[in-house]
């Protein structure tokens, strides 16, 4: 459901609501929050709520460092984990300048823009987002080890699969807080696991993974354990990824799938640097289905793209390079912009490789360009492109640079 702002002070009073979180994030997709008590929900509605932007990576210095949260009413979740009695609850929020506008370095104010672009263009994009993350035993003092929870394979069941019941809980809690999971299993690697939520607008789904990590998370302390989203937690098994699937309709009908391909594979070079923003993240490449070659294909999960067999509202184009750490707000953004000029090019992507790449001979595939191979490469590749510079501000280009 969602809420409009008298709504929410509605169900603040009624729902016992104590503490009400005013969530964003970095430019790194860390989220960050701000409680505040509800005589002061007003006042959020009205003027925001000032912060410390000094405080956030990547966000402006002591020398101009006010700036202020305008809570999404729209955005109103209950956290369930929380206590019945005194709920607290959270919203999204935009970020502005004292003078209320919008700053720059907000990448959820950066995706709306994309939104509104394409749909001044009669394009209007859906995405579906799959986050795999491993589960780790905690020690004696509550510190991270090293040991994998469970030593399953893929989907697996219990006993060997020892996370079915913390997915379980997940899968509970996001629906608790209008979440809509719709599958989940155990994956290749030991105490490796993945759960997907239905797609939704660009925004929601930037929302909705932003919530789920703070989900799996959550219920993963609650069970003693710990939740690993890096790309590669465990050197010699599969990597994490975060596999991004987008649609798209259009005002003239007309099926622009394949230009949606085009355009990924176009910038994805590009754009990788916020792809997979780590050193860790280039250590996952090239191995257990994570793609290395600039290719697609239908089916076919050794590419970079490919186009899973599906009917109706669920064709889709999914590309397999992003990782978990990746801001999902930027990386839609950039995705929206690469297929809208692909749609008003109308250019195809080229031939489809229905070759298994990771069987495949090497030496023919030396005509196929690759990712970047490491962050350096990455960074020199945004750094050079019109693409980046033109749909990526400047402060957020120099973050991701230097960090």
């Amino acid at each position: 459901m969602k809420y409009s702002k008298d709504e929410v002070m509605q169900y603040v009073i009624e729902e016992d609501v104590k503490f009400i979180r005013i969530a964003f994030c970095d430019i790194f997709g860390k989220q960050k929050n701000i409680s505040i008590m509800p005589h002061e929900l007003e006042r959020a509605f009205k003027d925001g709520i000032a912060f410390d932007a000094s405080a956030v990576e990547g966000f402006e210095g002591e020398e101009k460092s006010d700036l202020f949260l305008h809570p999404d009413p729209t955005t109103l979740s209950i956290l369930p984990w929380r206590p019945e009695h005194g709920r607290v609850v959270r919203m999204f929020a935009s970020v502005t300048y004292p003078d209320g506008t919008p700053y720059p370095s907000d990448t959820r104010t950066l995706l709306k823009e994309a939104v509104r672009y394409a749909e001044s263009k009669g394009l209007y994009f859906s995405f579906g987002a799959e986050e795999e993350f491993y589960l780790f035993k905690l020690d004696e003092n509550g510190e991270v080890t090293d040991t994998p929870y469970d030593n399953a394979g893929c989907m697996d069941i219990a006993p060997e699969d020892k996370g079915e019941n913390v997915r379980r809980e997940i899968c509970l809690t996001l629906e608790q807080m209008g979440i809509k999971p719709e599958r989940s299993h155990h994956e290749e690697g030991p105490g490796q696991n993945e759960i997907d939520f239905r797609y939704s607008d660009p925004l929601t789904t930037a929302d909705n993974a932003m919530t789920f990590q703070t989900v799996v998370k959550t219920v993963a302390g609650r069970n003693g354990l710990y939740a690993d989203f890096s790309a590669k937690p465990i050197i010699h098994y599969p990597g994490n990824g975060f596999h991004i699937n987008m649609s798209v309709k259009s005002d003239d009908g007309e099926d622009k799938l394949l230009y949606v391909v085009s355009g990924m594979m176009k910038y994805v070079r590009d754009m990788t640097l916020f792809l997979n923003p780590t050193q860790n993240s280039y250590l996952r490449f090239g191995q257990d289905k994570a793609p290395i070659y600039i290719t697609w294909s239908r089916e076919n999960r050794s590419q970079l793209v490919r186009v899973p067999a599906a009917f109706g509202e669920y064709c889709r184009a999914e590309l397999r390079s992003p990782d978990p750490t990746t801001n999902p707000y930027i990386a839609f953004a950039l995705l929206i912009y690469a297929a809208v000029e692909s749609v008003q090019e109308r250019r195809n992507p080229p031939e489809p490789v229905n070759l298994n790449l990771y069987k495949t001979n090497p030496s023919y595939l030396t005509g196929y360009e690759k990712l970047p191979l490491s962050l350096e490469e990455a960074i020199d590749a945004a750094r050079s492109s019109e693409f980046i510079r033109k749909h990526i501000p400047k402060a957020i280009l120099d973050g991701y640079c230097s960090r």
